[in-house]
């Protein structure tokens, strides 16, 4: 097993999804098995004060515990004071709309929905019917470079994330994540990725993704058509009816390690997100 691993995608409790445990349970669990950085995510808000929280807590002694802000309807969607706030507190990452967005309100059978029930959030839209990214979210981006924020896509389809991307990198955001972008429901397109590369995007595999995926190629191949020191891990782990850290994160590493070999997985474990995230 690879130490030192920078966790970019990880769910805990209070949530309106059963997780495995607290966010400190949680925390904990990571780094009985060598994560020592995390970023906590909730669909239904902000982590930044919870992940203030699960620092103090003796289960995560030794794990960096970060937080950031969903995008969701239950915040109002392009909300620049939202951000903000969870900037001055501490927060690291801005996620744009994730059940709330178009994509997986449209697509009730994907297997993203599976794992979001009971979780039902009003639509937030991001780009208009040309696909351009609407003037709302301006004066979020704006926050985000101000405060040198991590942007991530949440779940905006590719086409989405280019538009997203685009608009942000010439408002000054320099730190941008694509989150599992193999998730079916977001219409991955190779085409996109050097475009992405020439923007600084990293993109984020994770496990869960890969788990829930079934009609597509893995996150782990995608260094076949990325740079892979522009790749992060995001396991999306911490749902209480899927594999913990501990149960999953062997059999994946051995998938990653014959995709990109053991020194470049190492890489994408333990230091592109580690940079990315901290200052």
């Amino acid at each position: 097993m690879i130490s030192g691993v920078a966790d970019l995608h990880v769910h805990g409790a209070p949530s309106l999804v059963e997780r495995h445990g607290f966010d400190h349970e949680v925390v904990g669990a990571h780094g009985s098995v060598g994560v020592d950085l995390v970023v906590l995510k909730a669909h239904e808000g902000s982590t930044v004060e919870r992940a203030v929280f699960a620092a103090q807590r003796g289960e995560a002694a030794g794990v960096e515990v970060y937080g950031g802000i969903v995008l969701n309807s239950p915040v109002g969607g392009a909300n620049p004071d939202a951000v903000e706030v969870a900037a001055r507190l501490g927060g690291r990452v801005v996620w744009m709309p994730t059940v709330s967005a178009p994509a997986h309100i449209d697509s009730p059978s994907s297997p993203a929905r599976s794992v979001h029930r009971g979780m039902v959030f009003r639509r937030v839209d991001v780009v208009d019917d040309a696909g351009a990214l609407l003037p709302a979210w301006q004066d979020v981006l704006d926050v985000v470079a101000a405060y040198d924020l991590v942007l991530a896509s949440g779940h905006l389809t590719c086409a989405q994330t280019l538009a997203l991307f685009r608009a942000a990198k010439a408002a000054g955001v320099t730190r941008m994540l694509f989150n599992h972008p193999r998730m079916p429901f977001l219409e991955w397109d190779d085409d996109a990725a050097p475009e992405l590369a020439r923007l600084g995007v990293v993109l984020e595999l994770g496990i869960l993704p890969d788990i829930l995926t079934t009609d597509g190629p893995p996150s782990t191949t995608l260094g076949e058509v990325y740079p892979h020191d522009m790749l992060a891990f995001g396991g999306d782990l911490g749902h209480a009816h899927h594999p913990t850290m501990e149960q999953a994160l062997p059999g994946w590493l051995a998938d990653l390690e014959r995709s990109v070999g053991e020194a470049d997985a190492e890489l994408i474990l333990t230091t592109v997100g580690r940079r990315l995230v901290r200052r």
